[in-house]
């Protein structure tokens, strides 16, 4: 059978306009779904987004205040009650370094797993400056300084500190970093109430020329490694001077007389704070054995290359200006911040090898 609008013209417009009409609404009330999801997805990810700039707000601001670097702080000389005890000076520099690990803003960093610490680098690597100077100091002053000869028995108290200070200084548990470093710090804070005990002296303290130049050279090593790592920043090719031109030397293993040296990328911002931290500490431990050691500084006359080295340590931990740790090249348009701190940690190195010297021959 025929449609009915085969022969009627007005029918077969109307039953088109009809169909258009019906596209028409289709596609309107297709456009209005769409619309309608559009806008709840986008109602979604804007509260997502809201919700996530709520979030990282105190996350960051977290985060730069646990990431700030500490002022100086005053070394003692004496206690509050006592008149002036040899090796106080030293032992409470110490006890107070150590105690700022674990109870500055956040706390210990190295070992946290928990946001924002686990995303954390510059303070943990700060943290390890300080730590590796807490423990070459521990171990020069049980070997050494509470030591008045090498048959000598050593200290108990010291016994018990130095491996403590030596523990793995990322362990988050079974122990702890953080246990095993109050321990260290309570048995040093019993070394020190026996060194200003009078009712049982069995504390001792030997401010010795040779004492002192055991730890120097424990910190010219250190500052020496530091300053080479720092300088690495923008790459070189350095002589290999591992025998010293010693001509009956040798080497488990044969090296090219060049050496290319490079600090990755990724790790040059963690150097410089490393070497930050190292500063810090030395800072601290070295006012202190002008301290203990000023009969012997003054008798050598080194008072002075003393406080030179504390100067050039000094002028290492200015305030950086910069965001960011900048890596420009030696004499290119950007700064290198590496290559300024390696400069004043050199310089440090080479007043601490003249103290050395002068205490020697002075």
């Amino acid at each position: 059978m025929a449609p009915l609008h085969r022969g009627c013209p007005q029918l077969r417009l109307l039953c088109a306009t009809e169909y258009r009409e019906r596209m028409l609404a289709r596609f309107r009330a297709w456009l209005s779904g769409v619309a309608k999801r559009a806008a709840a997805a986008f109602s979604r990810w804007r509260v997502m987004a809201v919700v996530t700039v709520i979030l990282s707000v105190p996350f960051f601001t977290l985060s730069w205040y646990w990431s700030r670097e500490p002022d100086v702080f005053w070394v003692s000389a004496a206690t509050q009650d006592r008149p002036l005890v040899l090796g106080y000076s030293t032992t409470d520099t110490l006890i107070q370094v150590a105690t700022w690990l674990l109870e500055k803003p956040g706390g210990y960093l190295t070992n946290d797993i928990m946001l924002p610490g686990i995303w954390l680098d510059n303070m943990p690597s700060f943290e390890f400056g300080v730590v590796v100077q807490l423990r070459d100091l521990a171990r020069v002053l049980r070997n050494d300084y509470s030591r008045s000869q090498s048959q000598s028995t050593e200290d108990p108290d010291l016994a018990v500190a130095e491996p403590a200070f030596n523990f793995d200084n990322d362990s988050w548990i079974f122990p702890p970093t953080e246990s095993e470093y109050r321990r260290g710090i309570e048995a040093v804070q019993a070394f020190r109430v026996r060194l200003s005990s009078t009712a049982a002296p069995d504390g001792q303290f030997y401010a010795r020329a040779d004492n002192l130049r055991e730890w120097l050279a424990v910190v010219e090593r250190r500052l020496g490694s530091l300053s080479q790592r720092l300088s690495a920043s923008v790459g070189q090719v350095r002589v290999n001077t591992d025998l010293a031109g010693e001509p009956s030397g040798a080497t488990a293993t044969p090296r090219p007389s060049n050496i290319p040296v490079q600090t990755p990328w990724l790790e040059i911002d963690n150097v410089f704070f490393e070497a930050r931290g190292t500063a810090w500490a030395l800072v601290h431990f070295l006012r202190a054995a002008e301290f203990d050691f000023r009969n012997v500084l003054e008798d050598k006359n080194a008072v002075v290359s003393m406080r030179q080295i504390i100067r050039e340590l000094e002028s290492a931990l200015a305030p950086v200006r910069s965001p960011i740790i900048l890596n420009g090249g030696g004499f290119g348009l950007t700064a290198n911040h590496s290559l300024v701190l390696a400069s004043y940690l050199s310089r440090a190195n080479a007043a601490a090898i003249d103290l050395r010297r002068l205490l020697e021959q002075g």
